[in-house]
């Protein structure tokens, strides 16, 4: 939860140094919580955390039924609320408040825990509320969202859907109101958000550190300012947080009167259809933006500006996309749907709206839809003027170009393992170096799996012991009480009710009698990509249906939720192109300009997988790896290069590391070389084209197909 209850105040949300477009979004949530929070993506240490926290000193307080744990609003009580009914009893006003959801907070943190054990012995609930409660009218904060466990995506999926949150366990349940502004902080680097999460977030803003060195300069003074005096710097900057503060109670004033008409909503319409978003959230939600807007600069009609405003913060990530692309706009394309849909009625032809004056008396100079209030060079300290990250600095949302392809086929190796021979060499005698090959069309990969049972971090590929799933047995809880087992618990407790004086109907339990259930789902492992790009793969046809493959594998890493590295060998050595992260966009980047040429070092690619593998089981020992080793299984540099990538291949295999090669080996002849190495690996070898679950799946079918046929057979 935020600083209610610390006596250190506050960042101040009018000292934060540009950022316009952060700021925007958060101030027109402030004025309509209905627009349906705000999701920041930016690199680490822009101060997005720090703006979201600001935020909530700027929010109206709120009036709540005195002594509710569930902040019901004393006009309107939850007629369900756990501490109810709600007379006519006395109120009392409060900040708003602001409650951080931690990355790794557990089930019952974020929805509340029941006692199973006074549930069962005395008849009561006895419940205690989670973040949900506490966030209810209020901000919900979650840093680095992207990284959230998916069992608490779900959670927060169901209560910002229903506006409430339910807690049931093995027949007893509660349930309470829960509406709250959503804001989440991420750092793109580190993982793609789920798309259902990403489409409940109401606007989207990028941010960036500023390439100017004034802007800098002047981050760093009131940063070093706000340390050295926490009070003192907030009393600085008191005027302008009033003032801000009183701005956002007139809008949210205003925001009834503001007439939104057929004009902007053509406008809005033909927008998101432009832009192909999926469903009518997107509509809805650029609505409720532009009137937020117009409310924002003071006016009661909306704008075609603020149809754009809103267009730029509402669609970015709503917006079809190819994977792994990052969120973006084309805002060309927005101005020509814009000014093709403008309508006559458009009150900003009209020319006789005033402009409203700014919190400092003069007229609002902002951009689009009003802007922010000007807020650099405060009272005590003359900064530069505030200004927007420029466009064309090294946003996340710019694309990265591919490698052009070069014009002239490359000629296909010879099968004797020693490519040199088969391309124009370089100088020293290695196969010249083949410009980037574009990956081919990904397709659906079929699920690679880590044999055994594990107990990693929820996920979607392998089976493990996990706290979502199918029962399986039942167990003493290992600290806190996990899921109760009822069936159990009841069977641990019976044997002992004649000696504990039991009198009438009443189960009598006690802690040691109680069983949790042991859970069976799958996890996240660790995808550790091992991909050959030395000049026997260097045929463009060939290559580029590997990196479509691998392509695939990452998006089926993405959609499974694990993390994932990859380690490149050619020429005389192996380089960790990705170290392991959970940005699989990170690794398609890294896909797309992988240049190939050279010997085939394999030895080296496998033990710098070894040397990889033994550093993330010191960090996360519960995670389990899955090496994919993408090669035609050719080893040609150093002496005796198959004799060193055998030895490679089984000291991974000593480490028990589940291993699958992916056999890229093409052409009339056929060494097996592949199927070799899995065998050293004691994994598995699949070619390129079993990789396909399409094909995987019609060969069910024709198996199953033909079993029925013989089955009529025998029958007639």
């Amino acid at each position: 939860m935020t600083s209610a209850h610390n006596t250190t105040p506050q960042y101040p949300f009018t000292a934060v140094v540009g950022m316009a477009d952060l700021r925007l979004a958060l101030l027109l949530n402030a004025v309509s919580p209905a627009v349906g929070g705000v999701l920041v993506r930016g690199e680490k240490g822009t101060a997005k955390s720090t703006a979201v926290r600001a935020l909530s000193a700027l929010m109206p307080a709120v009036d709540v039924v005195a002594g509710c744990r569930f902040a019901c609003a004393p006009a309107a009580p939850d007629p369900g609320c756990p501490d109810g009914p709600h007379g006519t009893g006395a109120a009392e006003s409060r900040p708003t408040r602001m409650v951080e959801l931690p990355v790794g907070a557990s089930e019952d943190r974020l929805v509340g825990a029941l006692d199973i054990e006074r549930a069962l012995s005395e008849g009561v609930k006895a419940f205690e509320p989670g973040l949900l409660a506490d966030a209810h009218r209020g901000i919900l904060y979650v840093d680095e969202v992207n990284l959230l466990h998916d069992h608490l995506v779900d959670l927060l999926l169901d209560a910002a859907a229903m506006g409430a949150s339910y807690v049931e366990r093995e027949g007893v349940s509660v349930r309470h109101a829960s509406r709250f502004l959503l804001v989440g902080t991420m750092n793109p680097e580190e993982g793609e958000l789920r798309p259902q999460l990403l489409d409940r977030f109401g606007l989207t803003v990028e941010v960036a550190a500023s390439r100017e060195p004034e802007q800098r300069v002047e981050v760093v003074r009131r940063r070093l300012a706000y340390d050295a005096d926490p009070a003192g710097f907030a009393a600085r900057w008191a005027a302008e947080e009033d003032a801000l503060r009183q701005r956002i109670a007139a809008a949210r004033e205003l925001l009834p009167e503001v007439t939104l008409g057929d004009a902007a909503l053509r406008q809005i319409a033909a927008t998101c259809a432009a832009f192909e978003v999926d469903g009518m959230r997107a509509d809805i939600v650029m609505a409720r933006t532009a009137t937020a807007l117009a409310a924002w600069a003071g006016r009661t009609e909306v704008r075609e500006e603020d149809v754009r405003q809103a267009a730029l913060l509402a669609l970015p990530h709503r917006r079809r996309r190819a994977p792994f692309d990052a969120p973006g706009l084309d805002e060309d394309k927005l101005d020509r749907t814009l000014e093709e849909f403008a309508g006559q009625d458009d009150p900003a032809d009209g020319g006789d709206d005033p402009e409203p004056d700014g919190p400092d008396g003069g007229p609002d100079g902002g951009g689009p839809g009003g802007g922010v209030p000007p807020q650099e060079g405060g009272p005590q300290e003359g900064g530069p003027q505030e200004s927007s990250v420029p466009p064309g600095d090294g946003l996340p949302h710019q694309r990265e170009q591919e490698t052009p392809q070069a014009q002239e086929p490359v000629p296909e190796p010879s099968g004797d393992g020693d490519e040199a021979g088969a391309r124009p060499q370089a100088q020293g005698g290695a196969a010249a170096e083949q410009p980037a090959v574009a990956a081919g069309e990904p397709f659906k990969a079929r699920r690679l799996d880590v044999p055994g049972l594990g107990e990693g971090a929820d996920g979607r590929r392998s089976r493990a012991r996990t706290a979502h799933g199918r029962t399986t047995g039942a167990r003493r809880p290992r600290g806190a009480l996990g899921k109760l087992h009822l069936a159990a618990t009841v069977q641990a407790a019976a044997p002992h009710q004649k000696a504990r004086g039991r009198r009438g109907t009443g189960l009598l339990v006690r802690r040691d009698d109680l069983r949790e259930a042991v859970r069976e789902g799958r996890e996240g492992n660790l995808v550790l990509f091992v991909v050959d790009a030395s000049g026997s793969m260097a045929a463009r046809k060939r290559m580029g249906a590997v990196k479509g493959a691998v392509l695939s594998l990452l998006l089926d890493a993405y959609q499974r939720r694990d993390k994932i590295g990859m380690i490149t060998f050619r020429g005389a050595g192996a380089e960790v192109a990705l170290p392991p992260t959970s940005s699989v966009e990170a690794g398609a980047a890294r896909l797309a300009s992988l240049p190939t040429g050279g010997r085939t070092p394999l030895s080296e690619g496998l033990l710098a997988a070894h040397e990889v593998l033994r550093v993330e089981r010191m960090r996360d020992p519960a995670r389990r790896p899955l090496l994919v080793v993408v090669t035609d299984g050719r080893a040609t540099a150093g002496p005796e290069p198959r004799v060193r990538a055998s030895r490679a291949a089984r000291l991974l295999a000593a480490d028990g590391t589940a291993a699958v090669v992916v056999d890229c080996e093409t052409g009339p002849v056929r060494l097996g070389l592949a199927g070799e190495l899995a065998r050293d690996l004691g994994g598995t070898a699949v070619t390129l084209d079993a990789l396909r679950a399409d094909r995987v799946s019609a060969l069910v079918r024709t198996v199953q197909g033909t079993r029925t046929v013989h089955g009529n057979r025998k029958a007639a």
